[in-house]
């Protein structure tokens, strides 16, 4: 068991109904709203025959208008009506129209939403690390399960639904994607399944905070993250700050290797580790500049590997919480989970709150810290890919 699977049991939808049982009220709204158009027309009469001309116009406008928002909302639900039923994936408008035009788009998972912080924080932090993609040149697509049917791009409203709701949300990794779609329940995206479902929908550039890897004793438990093997199968760069500062950093790197992973730090030599730059492993390989990282992504799709690659981007300086400080809460924090006989999917969960409480906040502040600045990165990258 890994920090990206989950043991919880899928929790029911926001509204406690499947898209396809939504969406037929949805299309008797739509219905509703056409009426309501015709009625207000037929109302509009000129009270004087001075206002005839004027009257008819408006008549006119409003026709128009009740025909155009009927036909688009009709089709809209049309289209989503049958990507619920057989199971394909919704794009939001814009990042269709950013994919249709080959402009830069970046993945975002939506696990760190629900799972990672506390609210209102993990909202804020999320409408911010969308805000930092739009503002370096690429558009943000949120990634997540809502009803059983794969969104590919959320809007605010179910950004505001997934971080209120919390853990209520199903953590869906790459195992349990069919499971959830098939009970048309909500799920939030771990790195494996935004992974695959990025690359269904033609998106090679994903940021996030870490990845998982190999568990501290896992050479004895077997307990190794989805994320390693789906990047062994998935090409899609993983934008990030390393791998967890709870995990056994150098056996991961080993681990990516067999899985002939690209692995590279950004800017520096060294393997980030999360919540601080330095892990004591020296990076595969280095990259400094946007240009090169796409450059690098884009053989790696023209070649066909058929694989990921990490680009592990350190915590800025100014932001890193001393590292010193991190590991000595993350000992405390691995020892209490032992003596709790805490493991698999709640694990990661409770490491990173311990050590933020016994950090005093500072992890927290690091963690935003850094996706915000990974998500600059990545941006830039994903504009340079898309100009490549």
């Amino acid at each position: 068991m890994s920090d990206s699977d989950t043991e919880q049991r899928p929790q029911e939808s926001s509204t406690g109904l499947s898209w396809g049982e939504r969406l037929p009220a949805l299309s008797a709204g739509v219905t509703q709203l056409s009426n309501s158009f015709t009625n207000l027309t037929q109302r509009i009469s000129p009270a004087r025959n001075g206002e005839q001309e004027e009257g008819q116009s408006w008549q006119r406008r409003i026709a128009n208008l009740s025909g155009q928002l009927t036909g688009a909302l009709s089709n809209a639900f049309s289209t989503a009506q049958s990507a619920a039923t057989q199971g394909k994936l919704i794009i939001s408008p814009d990042v269709l129209k950013a994919l249709r035009e080959g402009t830069a788009v970046v993945a975002l998972e939506s696990t760190i939403i629900s799972h990672g912080m506390p609210y209102p924080q993990n909202l804020e932090t999320a409408r911010a690390v969308e805000d930092v993609v739009r503002q370096h040149g690429a558009t943000p697509a949120t990634i997540a399960i809502l009803g059983g049917v794969p969104h590919i791009g959320l809007t605010d409203s179910e950004l505001e639904s997934l971080a209120s709701r919390g853990l209520n949300v199903c953590k869906t990794s790459r195992r349990d994607l069919a499971l959830v779609v098939a009970k048309g329940l909500d799920g939030a995206t771990t790195v494996s399944a935004t992974m695959l479902l990025a690359a269904r929908a033609g998106i090679h550039v994903f940021v996030t905070g870490g990845i998982g890897g190999v568990h501290r004793g896992g050479e004895a438990t077997m307990d190794v993250s989805a994320d390693l093997t789906e990047l062994g199968r998935t090409p899609v760069a993983v934008i990030c700050a390393g791998a967890k500062s709870i995990l056994d950093i150098p056996r991961t790197l080993e681990y990516l290797e067999t899985q002939g992973v690209t692995v590279a730090a950004y800017g520096a030599d060294e393997f980030p580790a999360f919540f601080t730059r330095h892990s004591g492993c020296r990076a595969p390989a280095r990259l400094d500049s946007a240009d090169m990282a796409a450059a690098m992504i884009r053989h790696n799709v023209e070649l066909g590997l058929g694989s990921g690659a990490v680009i592990g981007v350190p915590i800025p300086e100014e932001h890193a919480a001393a590292g010193q400080q991190v590991e000595e809460a993350t000992q405390q924090a691995l020892q209490e989970a032992e003596q709790k006989g805490i493991q698999g999917s709640e694990l990661t969960p409770f490491l990173l709150g311990r050590i933020r409480d016994l950090t005093g906040g500072a992890s927290l502040e690091a963690n935003i810290a850094l996706i915000k600045h990974n998500a600059a990165v990545g941006a830039r990258i994903a504009a340079a890919l898309a100009a490549s």
